[in-house]
């Protein structure tokens, strides 16, 4: 199928084209015109709206640029108040490895205690923050890279909130997961934190809280249970009966 050529107007022809042209020019600056002297007065009809706009335009701009400016600091201060490198943390024990993701929790706003040991069920770091809840921390220390698989993710899925009453479970590691394991744990809610993550957290200054997009919990709300009403207590019924007659 022949492919049809694309017409563009043409120039008008003529004095009666060119007046049409001209006319309908015009036309359509006047239209322009009009519309532009409507929104001026407009704009100075309802001026203190657009002024309302402009001030909380500028408002939230300034509280964007604040916050930034206050979030970079604080991990700036973070940074400077403990900074680990990943060297350095591949130099460290098993032992040391806890207390380091314990200090880190201390950093970043948390209560926290290390308590790793034999028989720990799958916890070597507790931790507390009043807006986020009660977090569990399992460390793996790796000196040969070696991988960190599914049994892991699935041991602290089920121990960490039946036996320590956590909101938060989190594998830490110094090396990789395998590819299962980080799947499953985004699926059921173990959160993970690998080789890469962890230059982030403790190298970077950025908090275990921003680096894992954890949620604030909401307050709960109390129950009020309706107060039992005492029963009110019948009184007998007394019935009034005739002396029996002597016989």
């Amino acid at each position: 199928m022949a492919r049809r050529r694309r017409r563009w107007p043409r120039r008008p022809r003529g004095v009666t084209e060119h007046l049409a042209a001209g006319v309908t020019a015009l036309a359509v600056a006047t239209l322009l015109a009009q519309a532009a002297t409507a929104g001026v007065r407009a704009a100075a009809r309802h001026w203190p709206v657009l002024a309302a706009l402009a001030a909380a335009t500028l408002i939230g701009a300034a509280v964007r640029w604040v916050r930034r400016h206050s979030a970079d600091r604080a991990r700036a201060a973070r940074r400077a108040g403990l900074r680990l490198t990943l060297s350095g943390i591949d130099a460290l024990d098993d032992q040391e490895f806890e207390f380091a993701l314990r200090d880190l929790l201390v950093r970043d706003g948390w209560t926290a205690r290390q308590v790793g040991r034999q028989g720990d069920q799958a916890a070597d770091v507790i931790g507390r923050h009043p807006a986020l809840g009660r977090i569990v921390l399992q460390a793996k220390h790796t000196t040969v890279g070696a991988k960190v698989g599914s049994p892991v993710m699935y041991q602290v899925k089920g121990t960490a909130g039946p036996a320590h009453g956590a909101d938060i479970a989190v594998v830490v590691t110094n090396g990789p997961f395998t590819r299962d394991a980080k799947a499953w744990g985004d699926k059921h809610q173990v959160h993970w934190v690998d080789r890469d993550r962890l230059q982030l957290w403790p190298e970077h200054g950025i908090a275990l809280h921003e680096l894992l997009h954890l949620p604030a919990r909401r307050p709960q709300r109390r129950v009020r249970r309706p107060t039992a009403r005492p029963l009110r207590t019948q009184r007998p019924e007394t019935t009034h009966e005739r002396p029996h007659s002597a016989p």
